[in-house]
């Protein structure tokens, strides 16, 4: 039964007492039991964005003429992140809502560009098994053939699969900095590469990476390139709400060439009669909140805050990998490279790690299933490193238990 609009009004009091009750179900993200989905970075962060929200909460950024702050923060935003990927001076972007709204962003301008420079019609896509649902997604709306590039052992996009592939009908390639199921960075040297000989569109998902990677280099972890230092790389997507640490609704998708962004993303059109109509992203109307949130985060953090979020994760990450390894009859997949990663049974255990899952649940914790293999995941936060060792005592815990799991898919965030 669908609802129904009410017949009388209600009290603001009555409106936000159902809302709270409602709410009690949720998650619990703020004591650290969620993964993924939410990214604390302090009291003090939180504070700020509710201001800055606050502050645009009714504006659209739809228009830049009405509201052109609102286009000097984007401006900000984006030559922020362009900068941190290491763009030059024609470097250029735009915000969307999301990763999924700025991978079919650059879907879209590799098409157009591929229509335009290489005349091609019956469009293809190379897409590594282990990339964001959201490039299957830009393939259905855009009637691009989606092509598989399987995985090397480890667990990486394999090159010499992709050079086998690629044709004269593929309009893009790309690479993940890193994957979302096992935190490594695809060959994407060697992947643009293969995409820059062929004059074709590579892309590099660093929605997860973009604000991330860069402080890790400076901290001086080992990072392997992905960004605008490398030759073939013409547009890389970064959450600002991911590790941006801004609400959500921000995220940026970033040009090697303006002139792509201006050719190839950009729509325009005059042929109504409402006067000229142009914009960068897919929708019209767009919310200004996460836009100055965004900014906010940004100048408020710099530099400085950045690295010292970047240095917790990385002390939290390595406390998790190496605590989850030590738990008898678990391993961690692969050789992740960043925070995030999956662990699953170890070879020759008789654990179900969904089961492992489900006595998780029971004591309070949310993560994420998913296969190939069954694995549990974890997305850190900088406010996990105050629940590590608990979250590891009742993972030993439930490590120990026998049985089979209650059933059902893997989930995905």
């Amino acid at each position: 039964m669908p609802a129904k609009l009410p017949k009388h009004s209600q009290t603001p009091e009555q409106v936000l007492a159902a809302m709270r009750e409602k709410k009690a179900a949720d998650a619990d993200w703020r004591g650290g039991r969620t993964f993924s989905l939410v990214y604390p970075a302090g009291d003090d962060v939180d504070a700020l964005l509710r201001e800055a929200q606050l502050l645009y909460l009714y504006e659209n950024a739809l228009n830049p003429f009405r509201f052109p702050s609102l286009r000097s923060m984007e401006v900000d935003v984006v030559g922020i992140a362009a900068s941190l990927l290491h763009g030059g001076e024609d470097a250029d972007g735009a915000m969307t809502s999301g990763g999924t709204e700025s991978i079919l962003l650059a879907a879209k301008t590799a098409l157009f560009r591929a229509r335009a420079e290489r005349g091609v019609k019956d469009p293809q896509m190379l897409v590594p098994f282990s990339a964001h649902p959201a490039f299957a997604k830009a393939c259905e709306l855009l009637g691009i053939e989606r092509v598989v590039v399987p995985l090397q052992d480890d667990l990486r996009a394999d090159p010499k699969a992709a050079a086998e592939l690629v044709n004269e009908r593929t309009v893009m390639m790309l690479g993940s900095a890193p994957c979302y199921p096992f935190g490594v960075i695809d060959p994407i040297e060697e992947l643009a590469g293969i995409a820059a000989r062929r004059n074709i569109h590579f892309h590099t998902d660093a929605c997860l990476g973009g604000f991330v990677l860069p402080f890790f280099e400076k901290l001086g972890r080992k990072v392997a390139p992905f960004d605008f230092r490398v030759e073939g790389v013409s547009t890389i997507s970064t959450d600002v709400h991911k590790y941006g640490y801004a609400t959500k609704g921000a995220s940026v998708i970033a040009h090697r060439s303006r002139s792509t962004l201006l050719e190839h993303q950009l729509f325009k059109f005059r042929d109504w009669p409402g006067g000229g109509y142009a914009s960068f992203a897919m929708a019209g109307a767009r919310p200004a909140a996460p836009i100055a949130a965004a900014w906010a985060v940004l100048h408020y953090l710099g530099e400085e805050g950045y690295l010292r979020l970047a240095r917790r994760l990385a002390e939290t990450m390595d406390r998790l990998q190496s605590g989850v390894a030590a738990i008898a009859g678990l391993a961690v997949v692969g050789e992740p490279e960043m925070t995030l990663f999956a662990f699953t049974a170890a070879e020759g255990s008789d654990l179900d790690i969904f089961a492992v899952g489900d006595a998780m649940d029971e004591r309070g914790w949310c993560l994420d299933r998913q296969n190939s293999p069954d694995a549990l995941h974890l997305m850190i936060s900088p406010e996990h490193d105050r629940i590590v060792d608990d979250f590891l005592a009742d993972l030993g815990a439930a490590a120990k238990v026998r049985g089979p799991s209650r059933g059902g898919e893997a989930r995905y965030s």
